[in-house]
């Protein structure tokens, strides 16, 4: 009994862990990011300075990625002999994103236990199809990262020159802005490598785990249609640009910037959100403030940007997981068939 007491705890001990390190590491850097805000300024400009039509069609562009996203994976899961509904699919990525909120990553194992629980899909297999398709949007963003550093390269050799990257100093180092960018990816990238590698070998203590993980990794291979597929890459990932870019109109100080400031700052936030922490907040909020002070956008004004915009990104969403939780719980309840008396 004692035993099973002290594990019981260290089990609790570890989620807890698991939930306050990622708050604390983005409340640290919120902190060290807004510490100098003027936050009655942005509850200003959040009642007045908003062009809130702007906002509603890049939300619009965030559900959509979220549904691009789902029939892919929907696609894929196809060769395995899965056919779940199209409607579940989407709540169990509405479910991730938000559950991910609470603890990160832990939303691509959820949305395989959504699959398992309402539409009998294997868990191992839908986990290896996750594998697959987070390898193809690395390969997406490495793509992107590459055409927006051949499109931007003055403004990235400004940035050097700027922050002192020439100059051979520890102490201009680590004064340097693009350092703790640099800094908070190696993390993340480590983060996930060792996260993918205790998911897999805790799986592999369950017999034939293993091979419906390498079913699902192989997926890809016998995809029904390879054009749909790219189609819905491209179309999830340029949703992903315009839920982004289209909020630059909702503020006078930076709607006259163009679609390549857009693309650089995009890539600085994707690269910032691997760091795990909610949603990527704080590195996100620093990556995307530096890259904004670059096109002359003020630092009060970049952080009241990435302030407003990413709060309402996420409310968006909390509230597509709340959605996607009610529907599959309604829906579950109305397909239950009713008891004769």
């Amino acid at each position: 009994m004692e035993g099973e007491r002290k594990k019981a705890d260290g089990v609790f001990f570890r989620n807890l862990v698991k939930v306050a390190l990622p708050l604390l590491l983005g409340a640290f850097v919120l902190y060290w990011v807004y510490r100098d805000f003027d936050f009655a300024q942005a509850a200003r400009v959040l009642r007045h300075g908003v062009r809130w039509e702007w906002m509603a069609l890049s939300l619009c562009f965030g559900v959509w990625s979220h549904v691009e996203r789902a029939l892919r994976w929907r696609q894929m899961l196809e060769p395995l002999g899965c056919r779940p509904r199209p409607s579940h699919v989407i709540d169990a990525v509405y479910l991730s994103y938000a559950t991910s909120l609470v603890v990160p990553r832990v939303g691509e194992v959820s949305r395989c236990g959504v699959l398992a629980r309402h539409d009998g899909v294997p868990f191992s297999k839908s986990l290896g199809t996750v594998v697959t398709e987070r390898l193809v949007d690395a390969l997406c963003v490495l793509l992107i990262t590459g055409v927006t550093l051949l499109l931007q390269l003055p403004v990235f050799l400004t940035f050097f020159h700027q922050t002192g990257t020439k100059i051979p100093s520890l102490i201009h180092l680590f004064t340097s802005p693009w350092f703790y960018v640099s800094l908070f990816c190696v993390v993340g990238v480590v983060v996930v490598l060792v996260w993918l590698a205790r998911v897999l070998s805790f799986f592999e203590r369950v017999r034939g785990v293993v091979l419906g993980v390498w079913q699902g990794i192989m997926s890809l291979r016998r995809v029904r249609s390879v054009p749909s597929f790219l189609l819905h890459t491209v179309l999830m990932w340029l949703c992903y640009f315009l839920h982004f870019y289209l909020t630059f109109y909702c503020f006078p100080f930076t709607s006259s910037l163009g679609v390549e400031a857009g693309l650089v700052m995009f890539v600085a936030g994707t690269f910032a959100v691997i760091v795990p922490t909610p949603n990527g907040a704080g590195p996100w909020h620093f990556a995307v403030i530096t890259m904004m002070m670059l096109y002359g956008v003020s630092s009060a004004d970049a952080a009241l940007f990435a302030l407003l915009v990413h709060g309402i990104q996420t409310l968006l969403v909390i509230v597509l997981g709340l959605w996607g939780w009610l529907h599959l719980v309604w829906g579950g309840k109305r397909n239950v068939p009713s008891k004769k008396t």
